[in-house]
């Protein structure tokens, strides 16, 4: 599924036009990357919650060479899915 499909349907279920159905999609993962990038999360009641956590510094390994790395500190985002839609999800 692409944006440009969720736009199909936004515009299918909504009836916006498929221009402000595209709009749309673009202003709501913009809104969701500047929050996450703020390091706040987002729930979406009966979908789930995107968090953003802090990974340590840890030591790994070069998997051409072998040779040992220190991969650094990052944020990583992660999503937990609802109740709601772990149900629905089972289902299919």
């Amino acid at each position: 599924m692409t944006k440009a499909n969720l736009a199909d349907k936004v515009y299918e279920k909504v009836g916006l036009s498929r221009k402000e159905a595209v709009e749309m999609i673009e202003v709501l993962f913009e809104s969701m990357k500047g929050i996450l990038s703020e390091g706040e999360s987002i729930k979406i009641t009966g979908f789930g919650t995107f968090l953003v956590r802090k990974k340590g510094t840890r030591r790994g390994r070069n998997p051409k060479t072998g040779a040992e790395l220190q991969i650094t500190q990052r944020k990583v985002v992660t999503f937990k899915p609802s109740l709601q839609f772990k149900a629905v999800v089972e289902k299919v």
